[in-house]
């Protein structure tokens, strides 16, 4: 039985928490029974919730957050070894190095277990520098039984960080059934999202992002390409999910700013099912990835799942899944200035051109990153962090 940690699971928002259900959800259609622990805002401090059934042996349990991490740690410590009692686990899985990654290392010291650690994006381009503790990332790194990676570039940054060489590559994959260059079920499009239902005219390029804006996504580049692309045709950028609340004083400025382009921006709020994630992404024109860092973007791989036009940066695992010119367009994040540039390029292009590229990107995903590539994946996890357990 696998204890698996998580700092956000579903419903919770953003990449994070998709990527933790996706895996709870496959390993348990792999027939390993989890545990999940997970830590809520909406729970009174220290409190558990009862347990949801995921499975027929699977549960989740969430844990109310105390104001720091100083109290949340160790009563978090107190409620793992009280699920250990009642259900003995073979492993624990942390989802993030840290907090995840940090407690399923230093659990499973105590009592006598093994871990494995996932490292997902931010976890180590930031947790590396101050004010993040550098110290503990890379105790975690060190002693954990098991890592894995959500691309290449940073388990190379994780053997430099560690100097162990055992790092295995455990991609984000989509659901191609769902996110797909066209709506599989009988009635083909008619029950989509229309442009008209979101407020789009007709002759208005659709510059789009999937996810939680904020600073690293490269939000500033999105507001000034939308700037750009509208001085030369009428353009709207459809940002397919939140802004950070943190963040949301960026895009005050910016309407400040600029107030005619401020009104074609338009925000969806989270959306909770993937299908109407999809239909958003299909009404796409240009997808935009400019992140600053980044692991390997759950928005990009749908996007191209569903047959987009990708620009993206060079951040991180990016140039791992997009080939400039073949199935997308990669723009360095030293000329993210020029972006709204690249957009118009984008567009300049024939149709045969657009074609072509759209067909690469979905084709990509559905070769190397789609749900049968994972579970192929995790059955090599297991195998080595369980023997004999699949």
């Amino acid at each position: 039985m696998l204890l698996f940690i998580t700092e956000r699971f579903a419903p919770d928002l953003g990449g994070l928490a998709r990527s933790a259900t996706r895996l709870v959800n496959t390993l348990c259609q792999l027939g390993i029974d989890v545990d999940v622990v997970t830590w809520s805002r909406y729970l009174q401090p220290g409190e558990v919730s009862p347990p949801e059934t995921i499975g027929v042996n699977s549960r989740v349990y969430r844990i109310g957050l105390y104001r720091h991490w100083d109290l949340t740690m160790p009563h978090t410590l107190n409620v793992l070894d009280w699920l250990h009692q009642t259900h003995t686990y073979d492993a624990v899985w942390g989802h993030y190095l840290f907090p995840s990654g940090f407690l399923a290392t230093w659990f499973t010291g105590l009592k006598g277990l093994v871990s494995t650690v996932s490292a997902r994006g931010n976890d180590i381009d930031r947790e590396m520098f101050p004010p993040g503790d550098f110290a503990r990332l890379q105790w975690t790194l060190q002693h954990a039984n098991l890592i894995t990676a959500v691309s290449a570039d940073m388990s190379g940054k994780i053997r430099l960080l560690s100097g162990r060489d055992d790092v295995l590559v455990l991609r984000n994959t989509v659901d191609t059934e769902i996110f797909c260059p066209w709506n599989p079920s009988p009635q083909g499009r008619r029950g989509e999202i229309s442009k008209e239902a979101l407020g789009i005219a007709a002759d208005e390029v659709i510059l789009g992002f999937c996810g939680e804006l904020r600073e690293k996504k490269g939000q500033q580049f999105l507001l000034n390409a939308l700037t750009t692309v509208r001085s030369q045709r009428p353009a709207c950028l459809l940002i397919i999910g939140e802004v950070r609340a943190s963040q949301e004083s960026v895009l005050q400025f910016y309407t400040n700013q600029q107030p005619e382009n401020a009104r074609r921006i338009i925000v969806t709020g989270h959306l909770s099912n993937p299908r109407a994630i999809a239909e958003h992404l299909r009404l796409c024109d240009i997808y935009l990835q400019p992140s600053l860092w980044e692991g390997m973007p759950n928005g990009l791989l749908e996007a191209m799942a569903c047959g987009c036009c990708c620009i993206g940066s060079d951040a991180g695992g990016i140039p791992e899944v997009m080939f400039h010119g073949e199935n997308g367009f990669i723009l360095p994040r030293s000329h993210l200035h020029k972006l709204g540039e690249a957009v118009l390029e984008c567009l300049a292009m024939s149709a045969d051109e657009k074609s072509q590229i759209k067909q690469a990107a979905s084709d990509r995903i559905l070769t190397n990153y789609s749900l049968t590539q994972e579970k192929l994946q995790l059955q090599t996890v297991i195998n080595r962090l369980i023997p004999n357990s699949l």
